[in-house]
């Protein structure tokens, strides 16, 4: 089986993990940091809203069972991505909605699928899209949270 990454950014990882688990053709999704400058970072520091990075998830799929378009409308359904820095309650540039390629096939997907979004909200997108970075997998207290605490997915897709 051939698989492929897909790098989303959409608030708190613990909710946008959840999700994309649960997509039939998901192989594998975790929650990390990405988009930053500090090397290794811990969740203390990226919540300082001072290493640059994203909570992020890093989605491993297999394109032969779900497209990296469906994943794509996974994304904008899970948040609201009119939302600058901030998602809900949660507040900085971490939490900023985002987009991370891992190909010119998938950037031009992205950026495509970002206008889309913007005239059918009628409202500017404030989603980055940009080259995928070093992802740093999170402590494992933040992996798959919400199935460790008995919590079904917030977000139904």
């Amino acid at each position: 089986m051939k698989t492929q990454t897909a790098t989303f950014a959409a608030g708190c990882f613990w909710g946008v993990e959840a999700a994309f688990a649960q997509i039939p053709g998901v192989i594998d999704a975790v929650s990390g940091y990405t988009g930053g400058h500090a090397e290794n970072p811990t969740y203390a520091q990226v919540c300082t809203d001072k290493t640059g990075h994203a909570e992020a998830v890093e989605v491993t799929f297999d394109p032969s069972k779900v497209s990296y378009e469906q994943l794509l409308g996974v994304f904008w359904k899970i948040h609201d991505p009119t939302q600058r820095n901030r998602q809900g309650p949660d507040i900085g540039t971490q939490y900023r909605s985002a987009i991370f390629t891992h190909s010119p096939e998938q950037e031009a997907a992205a950026k495509a699928s970002r206008d889309s979004q913007g005239k059918l909200r009628n409202a500017p997108v404030s989603t980055q899209i940009e080259p995928a970075q070093t992802f740093y997998r999170a402590e494992e207290r933040h992996q798959r949270y919400f199935e460790r605490h008995g919590v079904s997915c917030p977000v139904p897709v």
